[in-house]
């Protein structure tokens, strides 16, 4: 039989091959993070009709005459080129911006996947559209240990950040010098104790009268809740405070330092405090860390867990299972798990979702070549054909 029958027979064969590839590209032009696939073709074995021969005696060297027996398939390649960004506004949709894979367990085995379309299932477990757990690192009082095993991460929507007891208070602003007796400031301040019960103390500042002149103060005199003995505030020509800066109201530590006494001016708050209250899971968002930030009813916000991220030293090498998802195999290297940012890993970004990265001219063209492709292989078969026929014909 010619040559040339089987040749065009590998021929088809490659080319149908690339079309399956092209065609599985565009009926994944919508999936979300999935990775386009491009064919490559190699030449078969040659075979050797004339072997080449050395220059000697005067005459010249005689190259090789090989005649090829086709194509086949060389590889098929994964491209990870980045996708595009949807932005979807759901808080449970991540994407990674740059390298690395979710890690996802699944029936006990880890897969890896750039779709970050997840959900939470009826226990706070964080799962895939098909129910896969995402692998992650649990926070312990609002701390993450990302050196720990992998564990499923879960949103316990019954956590609570827990209360904590007042221990200090800081005044900030200005007590006017220039204020007419009787001016009477109290500033109240919201504490709490150990079990997040609040309570107040209080700070009355109370402008002393002058002895020459009733109408006008003669400085401060401060009492707190506590205690009705009257602590004089004062203040030197350049405003700042001479007294005592620190007083203990009900067991708490109240910080006066910062206060001042220019004229006119009379904004003295409470500018900062310590303590809360016990608060419930309200929200959450995400750091592009991978850490989750939990929202608390108190007001608070707390780490509740970090989502762990994995890159190879050959992604090519993973091995497609379907779903969006992908496993090892002996040429993709190990998973090398960490956090986002860190490590060759990209950052995750909330609220969106890596598009497929598609394109759909490159398919189209891809299209045509293998159809041409196809076309010109299937005509070697026909030619081949009429020539066996010519040659069936010599007998009559």
């Amino acid at each position: 039989m010619l040559r040339s029958l089987f040749s065009g027979i590998s021929g088809l064969r490659a080319h149908q091959t690339m079309l399956d590839v092209t065609g599985n590209n565009i009926a994944n032009v919508n999936t979300t993070g999935f990775k386009s696939s491009q064919i490559q073709f190699k030449d078969t074995l040659s075979q050797v009709l004339t072997n080449a021969g050395g220059a000697q005696g005067g005459v010249g060297g005689t190259n090789p005459a090989q005649v090829g027996l086709g194509v086949q398939v060389a590889g098929i390649t994964t491209n990870f080129q980045q996708g595009a960004a949807q932005v979807t506004n759901r808080s449970t949709d991540m994407m990674i911006s740059g390298d690395g894979f979710f890690v996802v367990s699944k029936n006990g085995q880890d897969f890896y996947t750039r779709s970050g379309a997840f959900d939470f299932d009826a226990n706070g477990n964080l799962v895939t559209g098909e129910g896969a757990l995402v692998q992650g690192w649990g926070a312990v009082n609002g701390v993450v240990d990302p050196n720990g095993p992998l564990t499923d991460l879960k949103l316990p929507v019954t956590a609570l950040n827990p209360a904590q007891a007042t221990t200090k208070v800081a005044f900030d602003g200005n007590l006017p010098s220039d204020a007419p007796f009787p001016t009477v400031l109290n500033r109240d301040v919201e504490v709490f104790d150990n079990l997040g019960n609040s309570r107040i103390i209080s700070l009355i500042f109370t402008q002393k009268a002058n002895a020459a002149d009733p109408t006008k103060g003669d400085g401060w005199a401060m009492t707190t809740s506590d205690n009705a003995t009257p602590q004089d505030v004062t203040f030197d020509a350049a405003g700042k405070m001479t007294s005592a800066t620190t007083v203990t109201v009900d067991g708490v530590a109240v910080d006066l330092s910062t206060v001042t006494g220019f004229a006119k001016l009379s904004t003295v708050e409470a500018a900062s405090k310590d303590g809360q209250a016990a608060g419930t899971l309200q929200s959450f968002t995400i750091n592009p860390d991978g850490t989750i930030i939990g929202a608390f009813s108190n007001g608070m916000k707390s780490a509740v867990g970090r989502i762990a991220l994995s890159t190879f030293a050959n992604p090519v090498g993973l091995e497609k299972v379907g779903g969006s998802l992908y496993t090892t195999s002996v040429n993709s290297g190990e998973p090398q798990v960490g956090t986002a940012g860190a490590g060759g890993r990209g950052a995750l970004v909330g609220g969106a979702l890596e598009m497929s990265n598609v394109d759909l001219s490159s398919e189209f063209t891809n299209l045509i070549i293998a159809q041409r492709g196809f076309q010109a292989n299937s005509r070697v078969i026909t030619t081949s054909d009429e020539l066996l026929q010519e040659l069936v014909n010599l007998k009559r």
